[in-house]
C-alpha cells in the first residue's frame, strides 16, 4: 500500500501521466497551425534534428534522452519508402541552449525538429525557428505552448478527459463532480474535463478544489460528500496522481461515506503507475484511461530486442514523433503543418494518434477498471480515429 502521507512530501508533477515533461510553463496559448506549406522533401533525404537533454544537470536526463533517441531510430527503420538522416543536438536541459542549437540545426539544413523535452525549452525553440518555415514536434504535454509551428506529442489532460468523460456518459455516469487541486495543474485538468463534458449530455454537478496539502485534502472531504449527496452525483473525477493527493483521497473518501459503486470514481491520470497504486481500496472498481496495451506491449518488446534494455516510459513519444515525420514525408512529400495534420492516424508506439491543427495531439486510449488490484480493460482502444477522435 502506498503511504498517502509520504506522497505529500514529493513535488507535484503535471502528468498525463505518461508524459513526465515537467510543470506547465506560464505561456500564452498558441495559435492554430497555419502559415507556409513547408519544405518539399519527396525524392530526397529528410534532415531531421532531434533536440535531447544530454548533458543536463538533472539526474536521469541522459537516460531519458538515450531512450528517446533509440525509439526514434526504431521508427526510422520501420517506415518504408523514405530516407531520413537524423542529427542529435544536446540541449543540457536548458531552454537557451535548446534555442541556440535549434538555430544551428536550421542553418545546417534541418527539415523538421523533434523535441526538446520540456515545455519551456520547446517554447523557446518554437520562437527561435519561427521564421524558418520549420515545425517543432516537442515531447512536452503542455498544451499552453501548442500552436503556430509547435506541436506537443505528450499525453494531455485534454485527450484523456475527452475519452473518460465520453465513456462515462455512455455508461449512464453522467452527473459528474470534479475534484482538483487549487493550483495551475489542477485548474488545467478541471478545464479539460469541463470542455469534454460539453456535447456529451453529461452534467457537471460541482467543482471541489483543495489546497495542495494534507490539511487541504482533509478540509475538502465534507464538501465532496455534501455535494455528492445533494446533487445525485454518480461519477467523481479526480485529477491527481499517485505522487499527489490521489492516495489520500482514495483512503479517506470511502472512510467518510463515499459509496464507490453508486458514485464511480474516475481518474484523469494513470492509476497503474506505479503499480502499487492499484492496491488502494478506494480505487477498486474505478475507471481510468491508458494507452492501447497491445500496441504498448509490442513496442516495448521491439525496443528491448533492438536495444537490450527496457524503454523509458517517455520513449514512446520519441518513436511517435519520428513516425509522424516519416509517414507524412512518405505520403505527402512535404512536412508543413497542413501535411502533418492531414493524417487520419499514425501508427504510434501506444496506438493510433494524430496531430491536430491547434498543435495538440489526439490519441486512441483504452478504458480500464481496477479489479482486485489489477488492471482490466473494459473498453479497448479504437484502432482508428473517427471525425470526433473516438
Amino acid at each position: 500500500m502506498i503511504s498517502a502521507l509520504r506522497n505529500f512530501r514529493k513535488p507535484f508533477r503535471l502528468l498525463s501521466v505518461l508524459a513526465l515533461t515537467g510543470l506547465l510553463a506560464a505561456c500564452q496559448v498558441g495559435n492554430p497551425v497555419s502559415g507556409p506549406i513547408g519544405p518539399r522533401v519527396s525524392g530526397q533525404t529528410i534532415e531531421v534534428a532531434m533536440l535531447l537533454p544530454y548533458g543536463s544537470a538533472s539526474a536521469g536526463d541522459d537516460l531519458v534522452a538515450r531512450s528517446l533517441e533509440n525509439a526514434a531510430r526504431m521508427a526510422m527503420a520501420e517506415v518504408q519508402g523514405v530516407e531520413i538522416n537524423l542529427t542529435v543536438y544536446n540541449t543540457a536541459g536548458n531552454a537557451a541552449q535548446a534555442a541556440a542549437v535549434a538555430q544551428q540545426a536550421v542553418s545546417a539544413g534541418a527539415d523538421v525538429i523533434l523535441g526538446p523535452l520540456r515545455s519551456d525549452a520547446a517554447a523557446a525553440v518554437g520562437v527561435a525557428v519561427a521564421r524558418s518555415n520549420i515545425n517543432v514536434l516537442s515531447f512536452s504535454n503542455n498544451t499552453e505552448i501548442a500552436g503556430g509551428n509547435v506541436f506537443v506529442l505528450g499525453h494531455t489532460f485534454q485527450n484523456t478527459a475527452a475519452r473518460v468523460v465520453n465513456y462515462a456518459a455512455t455508461q449512464g455516469r453522467n452527473r459528474i463532480l470534479i475534484l482538483h487541486a487549487r493550483n495551475l495543474a489542477g485548474e488545467v485538468a478541471r478545464d479539460a474535463v469541463e470542455r469534454a463534458v460539453a456535447g456529451t449530455g453529461a452534467t457537471i454537478t460541482g467543482r471541489v478544489s483543495y489546497e495542495f496539502s494534507q490539511n487541504g485534502v482533509v478540509a475538502a472531504l465534507p464538501t465532496v460528500m455534501s455535494t455528492v449527496r445533494s446533487t445525485d452525483t454518480n461519477a467523481l473525477i479526480m485529477t491527481s496522481d499517485a505522487a499527489g493527493a490521489l492516495p489520500l483521497f482514495a483512503q479517506l473518501l470511502p472512510e467518510n461515506g463515499l459509496d464507490t459503486e453508486s458514485t464511480r470514481v474516475i481518474g484523469l491520470t494513470r492509476w497503474d503507475v506505479p503499480p502499487q497504486t492499484l492496491e488502494l481500496s478506494g480505487l477498486q472498481g474505478g475507471w481510468f484511461a491508458l494507452p492501447d496495451p497491445q500496441a504498448a506491449a509490442s513496442f516495448n518488446a521491439r525496443y528491448s530486442a533492438a536495444n537490450g534494455s527496457t524503454p523509458h516510459i517517455l520513449a514512446a513519444i520519441g518513436y511517435d514523433a519520428m513516425r509522424a515525420v516519416a509517414e507524412t514525408a512518405a505520403s505527402q512529400g512535404r512536412l508543413g503543418a497542413a501535411d502533418l495534420t492531414a493524417s487520419s492516424g499514425f501508427n504510434g508506439a501506444n496506438g493510433v494518434f494524430r496531430l491536430r491543427s491547434d498543435g495538440t495531439n489526439q490519441r486512441a486510449m483504452a478504458i480500464a477498471q481496477v479489479q482486485n488490484n489489477q488492471v482490466a480493460v473494459i473498453d479497448p482502444a479504437p484502432r482508428r480515429l473517427g471525425p470526433a477522435g473516438f
